[in-house]
């Protein structure tokens, strides 16, 4: 495929940061978020998880829902420009229960920050969004948190990174102190101190010193200096060394020190990520690499979003442009449907906030106007014969059926069904014995999501009964008898015609197994469904 090789072209890419910000629950996430935004000029105030009880809410969680309970739920997209690069920041889900639409949307994403709270190290849902980073191979940068609280020592946190996850960790800075003794952090590599004073640090103060014997450390440290003085030189002897080989393989994650909620050691470690980020990454269609310098547009939906704007109860697809130039109005080739679509009305964002945009380059994420011609995957291109690989599908661990409150509401409760599916909020079984409606989703939060949308977005009051199944397997071979599958299981069909059996515990799958060796039993899809 012909390639762009004009100087402006190649300073668009490359000037682009497309990245996520993945951490267990109440790590910080949203605040980090919102302080990043703060220095990127993109918001004047940033209205912090505390600061909700008084009306103040995080600009990256638009939904009703999400104010109330003081949570990230949806992925929201926010973009701003700092410093000469174009930040695009997908800022996913850090509730437990909301896995799977953050697994999807870190398919858009070119690298990771990991956000690690420093008293309570690394926690549960990190390690899963760590490991779905890792699988894809992105460079991973880390950021221990909530620096000004008590927490555990340094050295010991870094260890657990480590061990854990096992991804070799380089300090970039280190703090003199933590909690009630944190006087400020030392940068390694500029051998420079930002001093700690409390507050919000809107206006950093940062001195040079000679290194880690200097009067101006051994003064910040006090008491402490020793000791600090000790871990800097075990790092410097026996740490790893940066190497941005290394970094851009997910091999090694730079690790910075700071607190989101005081702005302390944010703005130095957003513009040392920007630094060290990669540009725009390649993409794979059926073996075969795109190349962001490609000149022919291409691009996937990795998100659908409906009723994001209440007064229009309008429907967004959310596009990764992969390559080529985008510009608004333009006609291209929707590989699923096999005909041409034109793309016009291109939003970028700010959480609800939209502005149109006339053109977009590779790394950026734009949204479109959806009349239900996309569904999460979806390739769109210049030019026909790519398609981008499928799209992870998550076997769901939770299951129930719907009652409808009021019968003339049917109709209006299966338009949100088919929406809601189409944007990952559940998937959908029908039985095959009977074609009862079965949900399925990865955590019940979503059934909750899903319960409180069709409320308030639908005017449609349901009844969520629970299942006592707790896994599902997608079934592939001749001969699938539902009659074997009536003790603790049950046969379905999932959206695209899948057989799927529902079990009631492991120890019904073993006996499906064992009674049906002629059959495959996968975790995923042999197809997309979504």
């Amino acid at each position: 495929m012909k390639e762009n090789t004009s100087v402006e072209w190649e300073d668009e890419i490359k000037k682009r940061r497309t990245f996520a910000i993945i951490s267990h629950p109440d790590a910080g996430k949203t605040t980090l978020t919102e302080k990043l935004l703060l220095f990127g000029g993109a918001i004047r105030l940033a209205g912090t998880v505390k600061g909700r009880k008084v009306g103040k809410f995080a600009t990256s969680d638009w939904m009703e829902i999400e104010k109330q309970r003081g949570i990230s739920v949806t992925s929201s997209v926010l973009q701003f420009d700092y410093d000469g690069k174009r930040v695009n920041i997908l800022d996913t889900p850090g509730h437990q229960d909301f896995s799977e639409d953050t697994y999807r949307t870190l398919t858009a994403a070119d690298s990771a920050v990991m956000l690690i709270d420093v008293a309570k190290g690394v926690e549960s849902q990190t390690k899963k969004l760590f490991h779905v980073c890792r699988k894809r191979g992105i460079p991973i940068f880390t950021f221990i948190n909530k620096l000004d609280r008590d927490g555990r020592e340094p050295l010991e946190l870094v260890a657990e990174v480590e061990d854990v996850l096992g991804i070799r960790a380089v300090p970039m800075n280190w703090p003199i102190g933590v909690g009630r003794q944190l006087k400020g952090v030392y940068d390694r590599s500029s051998k420079t101190v930002e001093r700690y004073h409390g507050g919000d640090h809107a206006h950093i103060v940062v001195t040079p010193t000679t290194g880690i014997g200097d009067a101006v450390l051994r003064e910040m440290a006090g008491e402490m200096y020793e000791d600090v003085y000790d871990q800097l030189a075990l790092l410097d002897g026996a740490g790893n060394v940066f190497d941005p080989v290394l970094v851009a393989r997910g091999e090694l994650t730079p690790l910075f020190f700071g607190s989101a909620v005081n702005n302390f050691g944010v703005r130095t470690f957003l513009e040392s990520f920007l630094a060290l980020a990669p540009a725009p990454a390649s993409r794979y269609s059926q073996g075969q690499v795109v190349t962001p310098q490609q000149a022919a547009f291409t691009g996937y939906i990795f998100k659908i979003q409906a009723n994001m704007n209440p007064a229009h109860r309008d429907r967004m697809a959310f596009l990764r442009i992969v390559s080529g130039r985008f510009v608004r109005g333009m006609s291209v080739w929707h590989g699923r449907l096999e005909k041409e679509v034109k793309l016009t009305q291109p939003q970028q964002f700010l959480a609800q906030e939209r502005d149109g945009v006339e053109q977009a380059y590779p790394g950026d994420i734009i949204g479109l106007f959806d009349p239900g011609l996309y569904r999460i995957g979806d390739t769109l291109t210049e030019k026909k014969g790519i398609i981008f690989d499928d799209f992870p599908v998550f076997a769901p661990e939770i299951f129930g059926q719907v009652v409808v409150k009021h019968a003339l509401k049917h109709k209006t409760y299966q338009k949100g069904i088919l929406q809601l599916t189409e944007e990952g909020t559940i998937q959908v079984f029908h039985t095959v014995a009977f074609g009862d409606t079965i949900l399925g989703v990865v955590g019940q939060l979503q059934f909750e999501v899903f319960e409180y949308r069709m409320k308030h977005e639908y005017g449609v009051e349901i009844e969520l009964q629970r299942l006592p199944y707790v896994l599902a397997r997608w079934v592939v071979g001749l001969a699938i008898d539902p009659v074997k599958f009536r003790v603790n299981s049950i046969l379905c069909k999932d959206k695209a015609g899948n057989h799927v059996v529902l079990f009631e515990s492991e120890y019904a799958l073993r006996s499906a197994l064992e009674r049906n060796e002629h059959l495959r039993f996968l975790e995923t899809p042999p197809k997309i469904t979504l």
